[in-house]
């Protein structure tokens, strides 16, 4: 029934993976527990807008234009992606609707069956396909009964031109649910491959292992199986050693960056490596560990952040933080990054979602346990 059941079959295996590496780390130096953010950049003492410091190289980003506060009536909203025409298309969480928004109207395209949600699953991340034009799909990233997976659904179009969804198809399974740490967040990159970013599930074995699905970002075709080039063979793992990686963008030059949620002590942002191993969970933040990657930023302070949805424009990371309830924004020169700077500090609540329209705007979701807060930032691009 699982597409992927050796990965997670070999349960016994995987487990003595682990902890083998557990042991060549531990001989090599790279063991320890949450550690001190080192060289990597941290907010600055005010974290508001213009006052950027640090290694003086990267200028504070420019104040942002509110738009609009929308309230489009939406419950838990979680993701968002735009057609070519404008129209975005939102993904709520425990309803498990797709919903159509255009010129400030909000319609139901329809509900995205097989979705069980609770605790943090449910219907999570969405990503229109690159072919839109020609193959006229939509991906979801959601939680079943059984686990976490990623399907296809054919959007549909009326005689009058009422978009429509169809019965997805279930293209990559077998990524472990939890409660809590469900990744869930999906995004076609330059290569026009799938990257899918998971969480631990709460096993702490899993992001150790090259073997599971868990904790990790995972690189795949379209239709689903591991993407030709990944750095472990017919293997979808693209980097591994992660939390919970809820944000996926990429930079003018076509570097990936991540989002990831720390335990109680710092939050990353990361610039991904293929085959790269970020640490968790023997370290998070930017320890300068020689067999592992530090972060490029770290909230030391998870109250300030937990960073979810992410976007790059114009050299600025912007991601929003649901415990920190702000839109921290990122300045980025290369491959290094500059101490963030926060916006609309417990102005709406948890933001979740940062992505950019085709007009240029940044769309934020706020998503709140309240629909009345639930709302949408129109930013000017």
């Amino acid at each position: 029934m699982d597409r992927h059941a050796p990965l997670r079959g070999h349960r016994a295996a995987g487990q003595l993976a682990a902890l083998t590496v557990a042991l060549t780390m531990t001989l090599a130096g790279c063991t320890g527990s949450p550690s001190s953010p080192g060289t990597a950049a941290t907010p600055n003492a005010t974290g508001s807008p213009n006052t950027g410091s640090g290694n003086g190289s990267q200028a504070s980003p420019a104040a942002l234009e509110l738009i609009e506060k929308l309230d489009a009536g939406l419950q838990l909203p979680w993701s968002v992606d735009f057609l070519p025409d404008g129209t975005a298309l939102v993904s709520e969480r425990d309803s498990a609707n797709v919903v159509a928004i255009k010129d400030g109207k909000a319609t139901v395209l329809g509900k995205v069956s097989g979705v069980v949600p609770g605790g943090e699953g449910g219907l999570l991340g969405l990503a229109l396909s690159p072919s839109f034009a020609e193959d006229r799909r939509l991906y979801a990233y959601f939680t079943s009964a059984y686990d976490n997976r990623i399907a296809k659904i054919q959007l549909t179009e009326g005689a009058t031109g009422v978009l429509g969804l169809g019965a997805p198809e279930v293209i990559f399974q077998g990524i472990p649910k939890a409660s809590t740490h469900n990744g869930g967040r999906i995004r076609f990159g330059p290569d026009g491959m799938l990257y899918v970013g998971t969480g631990d599930s709460q096993r702490r074995e899993q992001p150790q292992d090259k073997g599971a699905l868990g904790g990790k970002i995972l690189r795949l075709t379209p239709e689903g199986r591991p993407a030709p080039g990944n750095p472990f063979g017919d293997n979808p793992v693209y980097s591994y050693g992660h939390r919970n990686v809820q944000g996926l963008a990429w930079d003018s030059a076509g570097r990936l960056w991540a989002s990831e949620f720390g335990p109680d002590v710092d939050d990353e942002l990361n610039l991904i490596t293929p085959g790269g191993n970020y640490g968790w969970p023997q370290v998070t933040g930017a320890p300068g560990r020689d067999c592992l990657i530090d972060a490029k930023v770290v909230w030391p302070s998870t109250a300030e952040s937990s960073p979810s949805g992410l976007e790059i424009v114009g050299g600025v990371a912007f991601t929003g933080a649901l415990r920190g309830q702000r839109l921290w924004a990122v300045p980025l020169i290369g491959e290094t990054a500059g101490p963030p700077v926060a916006y609309f500090t417990g102005e709406y609540g948890r933001l979740r979602d940062v992505a950019r329209a085709p007009n240029g705007e940044l769309w934020v979701l706020s998503n709140n346990q309240n629909p009345d807060f639930a709302l949408i930032l129109r930013i000017k691009g």
